[in-house]
């Protein structure tokens, strides 16, 4: 009797064979999700020269196949990972994303044990899901003690995504202020937007106690502010949504100003209106050399404050205009002009701890100071620069995740402001000119250009200029296709003098494109010429260096779709002209959401070569051509 007595309760060895047996499969599972991966990783192109040995590759070809599981199977794994340990279950979604039975339960599981996560981020979007929050289930409650998202994320349960409800609100300008405020800098324009679903105002007082906590924050709050109360390019229609309230909230950062931070708006504020005043100014002038003096002119007029900054750069005091550097722009109707500043790149906390002190301590400071470089600006009136903001807000995400995963590419993301309704500030990219240029002063191909600049190909400085080429044509072609981005003429392409090349002008991207969206031109721009400084042909080392590049830069950034997705919802309801109803849908869709690495690679890589030399770009840059005399 006590033999039998003594094995009640506990699990029969049959029982432990079995979990055991499961145990094994999970991890036989993740070993081959992983190993699909790294070899995608490492031959992303799927060479030859680098696969497997025959004999190997057959092996693991029947290993890998042998591990595929049914959904209902990989539902049961999500219940053993639990068991295993919490956070290998929350990260299961990521590995297999063709699993709707598979996220249909970790979110079961997060829901019902909510408390062996929250110390997850990532694990939040399984229990504050879009009907969780719209059906109020009671374990929202544990929101309140959650681990902070990332900014945008914590920004998303602001948009249309999201019913508006008090505890996902609370949580996210509880992660919001939990960051620095130049880091807030960078989501300023989603912060206004998000403004139109504040019912409960907490993003409202977020945003006082930000502009409280940084002057720099509460300016670039009240430029953007200025811009987005108002429909149209001229500051007569309000937004009937948000409007009012802006301008409320404006004349409350505004009101909470005094003394020394009173006196560093005042300065900024009057300094820079006397600049993009210039526009008006001199646009009754007609083109040519009249509008070109009159602009030097009215240059010549502005009174440099000291412990000023330019819009773009919060970073950097300006030192000194160049007087002589007033040039207007192309444009017929508008006044467009650029001007050139010598500026002290000192850090956005020391701007704003400078510009704070009077202004006699600044000017003894920048007395002393060694020379300063020279930055300059494009000040456009009468154009919506809110898409470009947009497009160049996606490119530094990019960066920081090449960054962070050491990928060696390449993206310049100029900064741009947009300052009153159809106004703004571009930063010129320094150093650098466009294709066209390029054209109207040497007749010659983009690859003789290299050669005559850097020397004949096999010199390093050829080599180098080429590799910074691959690695930026790389990373803004994978841009491109992300954001559909169209318009690529040689005019919208730059060069730097390292042989970088920077992608400008975003004013046709997601679902517009010129010619009344046609969608003409191909998904990335990669012509004869390009494929000529690559490598000569496309069988060249080099140029199969930049379709691996190509490839690895696009499953980077896979894995941070939502927080790009987040990041263009929140800026939906401006009403801008890409917007066109199915934004979101064809976004998510570009990234092949429900593939793996493997395919993932083996889809874009198509696209990629899809795009090779296509003669629709031949064709638009020949339309350009005649057209507009653009050079190609």
């Amino acid at each position: 009797g006590a033999a039998s007595t003594a094995g009640i309760g506990a699990p029969s060895s049959n029982t432990v064979t079995k979990e055991y047996l499961r145990r094994r499969q999970l991890i036989l599972l993740l070993v081959t999700n992983e190993l699909e991966r790294l070899i995608t990783w490492c031959n992303p192109i799927a060479r030859q020269d680098q696969a497997f040995p025959a004999d190997k590759e057959a092996k693991l070809n029947d290993f890998l196949s042998k591990q595929t599981l049914k959904q209902k199977e990989l539902r049961a794994y999500a219940g053993l990972a639990w068991r295993v340990n919490p956070v290998l279950a929350v990260f299961l979604p990521l590995r297999f994303p063709n699993s709707n039975e598979l996220l249909t339960e970790v979110c079961r599981l997060v829901r019902c044990n909510p408390d062996y996560v929250n110390s997850v981020p990532e694990a939040l979007q399984f229990l504050a899901t879009p009907s969780n929050v719209d059906n109020d289930v009671p374990e929202l409650t544990h929101m309140l003690t959650w681990a902070p998202v990332s900014p945008v994320d914590a920004l998303a349960f602001f948009s249309r995504m999201y019913a508006a409800h008090p505890l996902t609100h609370q949580y996210a300008v509880r992660t919001l202020a939990s960051y620095p405020p130049e880091a807030m800098i960078f989501y300023i324009p989603q912060l206004v937007q998000a403004v139109r679903y504040d019912q409960m105002g907490y993003m409202t007082e977020f945003i006082l106690n930000l502009a409280k906590r940084s002057q720099l924050c509460a300016h670039q709050l009240l430029w953007n502010m200025q811009t987005n109360a108002y429909k149209d390019d001229e500051g007569k229609v309000i937004d009937p949504a948000i409007g009012s309230t802006l301008l409320k909230l404006m004349d409350h950062i505004v009101g909470q100003l005094d003394g020394n931070s009173r006196s560093f708006y005042d300065r900024e504020f009057d300094f820079f209106h006397e600049v993009t005043n210039i526009s008006a100014i001199i646009k009754d002038y007609e083109k040519g050399e009249r509008r070109r003096e009159a602009c030097r002119r009215a240059l010549r007029d502005v009174q440099l404050r000291t412990g000023c900054y330019l819009p773009t750069n919060p970073d950097a005091l300006v030192t000194e205009i160049d007087y002589s550097s007033g040039i207007p722009m192309q444009s017929a109707a508008k006044a467009p002009f650029l001007a050139r500043f010598r500026v002290r790149r000192i850090g956005i906390r020391n701007v704003e701890r400078l510009a704070l002190t009077s202004e006699s301590d600044l000017q003894a400071r920048e007395s002393t100071a060694q020379p300063d470089p020279m930055m300059a600006c494009i000040f456009k009136v009468g154009d919506d620069v809110r898409q470009d903001i947009l497009a160049l807000q996606v490119i530094g995400l990019f960066q920081n995740i090449y960054r962070q995963i050491g990928l060696d590419l390449f993206l310049y993301p100029y900064k741009v402001v947009a300052t009153n309704p159809g106004c703004g500030v571009i930063e010129c990219v320094p150093n650098s000119k466009s294709r066209d240029q390029i054209g109207r002063n040497t007749e010659s191909s983009l690859h003789d250009y290299f050669i005559s600049t850097y020397g004949e190909e096999s010199t390093p400085r050829f080599q180098a200029a080429r590799r910074n080429f691959i690695t930026s044509m790389a990373a803004y072609s994978v841009v491109c296709y992300i954001l559909n981005i169209k318009d690529r003429h040689n005019a919208n392409i730059m060069l730097d003098d390292e042989g970088h090349l920077i992608h400008i002008d975003f004013g046709f991207l997601f679902e517009t494109s010129p010619g009344g969206n046609m969608g003409f031109e191909p998904e990335m721009k990669i012509s004869n010429e390009m494929v000529m400084v690559m490598g000569n042909g496309t069988d060249s080392e080099s140029y199969k260096w930049f379709e691996e590049l190509c490839v690895q830069a696009f499953l980077a950034v896979r894995p941070h779709r939502e927080s790009l997705v987040a990041l263009v919802s929140l800026m939906l309801d401006t009403g801008l002209d890409c917007f066109r109803g199915q934004t979101i849908k064809q976004l998510r869709e570009r990234f092949f959401p429900h593939d793996g690495e493997r395919m993932a690679a083996q889809y874009f890589l198509r696209i990629v070569r899809s795009c090779r030399e296509h003669w629709r770009t031949a064709g638009y840059d020949a339309i350009q051509y005649l057209q507009n005399r653009i050079q190609y």
